[in-house]
């Protein structure tokens, strides 16, 4: 039955009633004052335990404690002050948790980094968070060196750390892979980086000192996760300590309806092949396993589709987080069908949307129904799920999870009824502090009594589902990561041939969505082949854009604004 409800500070919760039994209505994140007190309870508690495996290596919770230690200590000589920002620019190796629980216990910053991204890019974000320090993988080092090179006002990066794919594979085998790496795959450019350190160096280094643990409080800054937010401006989303053990803490009580679906004993499983980098993994996959006492099975190259199904068919896996785009791929993967899915007890999608048919071939294929969730990194991950112990696939984003409130909103900011479509608004212990020395933009995202407003627009049914049915801004999806026309727009701008352009998101059948890009040429002799190999430069690869169309003018208002709406409207009636 359609109703209205409860608004502001004294919000229904209504949805409560249709919980799973035994999932608590709300979780208390102050039991641990800083998320390092959760990750080194963990240390403590599963020592013995295997926390992270990468081709084939795998470190337990002990070394994982042993390393990041020495790995604080080092940054601590190094004369990093607390709150001093360390940007972390890795795919999916042993290295990447290392490395973040070291930057947390010294009582630093971490800024996750896509190491895909180009040097503008990358340029920016150091340039906005202050980062001080860098570590990054030796096969993303020349972008490194692009970006210092190419900063006018400079980044304040004082301290570079260069790590290799094999430093933490053993002595043998670590040089067996960084031969191959480096020689015969050919996947470490040149790059130069002047007094930079080696990563096992530092971990040597870092164990001959002394490291002075650092008294965080719940409100100390944990993680600025960068993110287009609805403007599409890269903005660090500021996690606090207190904002990530809420949703952890949160995450882990939704999960275990699902943990009971079948007799499951010893150490949870798993699949860790969402990049790290991404606040989705970042907290599903790596903290959450941390917190669990989980073993997860890091991914470094996803795409290689055969490589990873040689890699999952190592174990028998029982969480396997992803987005409509890995599950499909690897749906459609022969030998993938052939692996062993006895124990798999959760696949959590989220992102972006999970396709119906997408989630019908997975659950022919695992018996494990896909569970959709949905959150931003403004939230830090998940802010609603679908119960893990769902049999179907609803459609839907699921119920808020502990401590999460939802309103939907009008365009004036007011809640509608239920069943009205307006824009997702969220409050709770999951929502930012705020964008990182950004008030301006903060403000814009926030209302009065705390809601932070999504920018996507669903609605709420009678028992509380959600369910996403457009964007309130133009933002493009590929493959669960935003694109910001504005970026690609201003990118295609700095060309001079280019008098103006408009991109929009069109239906793709490998990635949910794909970039189109509608330009006007100043010059032309320009070509489709010169302007992809411009945004080649200058994008990163989920950024750019898969289809290219010249055109004489493009609509616009009468104010003259470009009609984006129009030109995809007109895209995607073409292609259907």
């Amino acid at each position: 039955m359609i109703t209205e409800r409860a608004t502001g500070d004294d919000v229904d919760r209504f949805w409560l009633k249709n919980y799973p039994p035994g999932v608590p209505s709300d979780i208390d994140p102050s039991i641990y004052p800083s998320l390092v007190a959760l990750v080194e309870e963990s240390f403590a508690k599963y020592r013995d335990r295997k926390a992270y495996v990468c081709m084939d290596k795998a470190l337990s919770f002990g070394e994982v404690d042993v390393l990041s230690k020495a790995l604080a200590a080092w940054l601590q000589g190094r004369g990093l002050k607390r709150g001093a920002r360390v940007a972390v620019m890795m795919p999916n190796v042993l290295q990447y948790p290392v490395t973040v629980a070291a930057v947390l216990r010294a009582g630093l910053i971490a800024v996750n980094v896509n190491p895909l991204y180009t040097a503008r890019e990358l340029q920016h974000q150091l340039q906005d968070s202050g980062a001080e320090a860098v570590i990054v993988l030796e096969n993303f080092a020349a972008t490194l060196q692009a970006a210092l090179e190419g900063t006018i006002e400079g980044t304040g990066v004082k301290h570079v750390v260069v790590a290799s794919m094999g430093d933490l594979l053993g002595f043998a085998k670590g040089a067996i892979v960084n031969l191959v790496v480096r020689h015969v795959a050919r996947m470490v450019p040149a790059f130069s980086l002047p007094g930079h350190f080696r990563f096992n160096d530092v971990i040597a280094a870092g164990r001959r000192l002394a490291f002075a643990p650092v008294e965080l409080r719940p409100d100390d800054v944990a993680v600025l996760q960068y993110t287009g937010g609805t403007t599409g401006v890269a903005k660090g989303a500021t996690l606090l300590h207190r904002t990530i053990v809420a949703n952890l803490l949160a995450s882990e009580a939704w999960m275990q309806p699902g943990l009971e679906r079948k007799p499951t004993t010893g150490q949870l499983t798993i699949v860790c092949a969402l990049p790290l980098y991404h606040v989705f993994a970042f907290v599903t996959c790596g903290l959450l396993g941390m917190r669990t006492g989980a073993l997860n099975i890091l991914i470094p190259n996803p795409r290689d589709m055969k490589g990873t199904v040689k890699q999952l068919a190592k174990y028998r896996v029982n969480i396997f987080p992803g987005v409509n785009t890995l599950f499909n791929g690897l749906a459609n993967q022969p030998e993938f069908a052939k692996l062993d899915f006895s124990g798999l007890l959760i696949s959590n999608g989220g992102g972006m949307a999970v396709q119906e048919a997408v989630a019908r071939k997975w659950l022919a294929i695992t018996g494990c129904p896909i569970c959709e969730g949905y959150g931003l990194s403004e939230t830090a991950a998940g802010v609603t799920c679908n119960p893990t112990d769902s049999e179907i696939y609803t459609g839907t984003i699921g119920l808020p999870l502990p401590n999460v409130e939802i309103e939907i909103l009008d365009e004036a900011g007011k809640p509608l009824p239920l069943g009205e479509a307006g824009e997702i608004a969220i409050r709770g212990p999951q929502v930012m502090q705020g964008y990182w020395q950004r008030p301006d933009e903060t403000a814009l995202v926030m209302t009065a009594d705390g809601f932070f407003k999504s920018g996507d627009i669903g609605q709420m049914d009678g028992r509380g589902y959600v369910k996403i049915v457009d964007r309130k801004k133009d933002m493009i999806v590929v493959s669960g990561f935003k694109v910001y026309p504005n970026e690609i727009e201003d990118v295609l701008a700095d060309h001079p041939g280019v008098r103006e352009s408009a991109a929009v998101g069109v239906p793709d059948a490998g990635s949910g969505e794909a970039v189109m890009v509608f330009v006007v040429r100043r010059d032309p002799a320009l070509t489709k082949e010169a302007l992809a190999a411009w945004c080649r430069e200058r994008l990163t690869g989920y950024k750019r854009p898969k289809h290219i169309e010249f055109r004489d003018e493009l609509p616009k208002t009468n104010v003259g604004k470009i009609l984006r709406r129009e030109l995809r409207g007109g895209a995607v009636k073409k292609a259907a």
